[in-house]
């Protein structure tokens, strides 16, 4: 293990480990994924087999991350991570699951994963998602993302009701949330952009304040309902 690495699992503001809760039902594959997060820097606060189990442990050790499987005894992955987002401080939620399939991919987002990971990826992928979803940006599985995107620019076609359009964006606003709506961190999109971390930081709380949202999931879950991938 080096040292950059367990800097990297330190949480910015606390200066302390990033806590991390990580939920399968399959005792192997949950003790393997808890020993590399353990052994990347993070502190791993519990580990749950069953969606109750899940829920309740996350109640008692408020993780920042939750690294879930879909597929457990009930409730299962999209139902606990309901469950999770109903928490006063809910923590972020990482699938981590055997599926790629369309509907389960875009039931958990629906249901407030920031991120979507299939059980092929790397270690050192897994272990990139949970640094990212832990500071707060969306991470998808080359692939899934535009997957995802597709997907609800088709529901957006649909017609709307009477008091439903879009609030008015400036342009550049509307180019910074399509850019976080493909998983692209702040660092990313001011590169692309040739724009500053705060001003990106500013696009993104003016964005969220004019759609009466309360923070990036909730943004980012609005740009892919609206379409705004390119």
């Amino acid at each position: 293990m080096t040292t950059e690495r367990r800097v990297g699992s330190v949480c910015p503001v606390s200066g302390e480990p990033i806590r991390v809760m990580v939920v399968d039902d399959h005792p192997m594959w949950r003790d393997a994924v808890a020993r590399d997060l353990a052994t990347e820097g993070f502190e791993v606060v519990a580990t749950a087999a069953t969606g109750t189990e899940a829920i309740n442990r996350a109640r008692a050790t408020r993780p920042a991350v939750v690294v879930l499987d879909l597929n457990i005894p009930a409730p299962n992955g999209v139902e606990v991570t309901t469950s999770l987002m109903s928490f006063d401080e809910p923590p972020r939620v990482l699938v981590l699951s055997a599926s790629g399939e369309q509907l389960d991919v875009l039931d958990a987002v629906k249901a407030g994963a920031t991120g979507y990971m299939v059980k092929s990826a790397s270690r050192e992928e897994l272990v990139t998602a949970v640094h990212r979803v832990a500071a707060g940006d969306t991470v998808f599985t080359p692939g899934l993302a535009g997957l995802v995107l597709g997907e609800f620019r088709r529901l957006s076609e649909a017609p709307t009701t009477a008091g439903s359009e879009t609030p008015r964006l400036t342009e550049r606003e509307t180019e910074v949330l399509r850019l976080v709506a493909k998983g692209l961190s702040y660092k990313q999109i001011a590169d692309r952009l040739f724009l500053s971390h705060r001003t990106v930081q500013n696009h993104v709380q003016n964005t969220l304040r004019k759609l009466q949202l309360h923070n990036r999931v909730q943004l980012v879950r609005y740009a892919i309902d609206h379409g705004l991938d390119d």
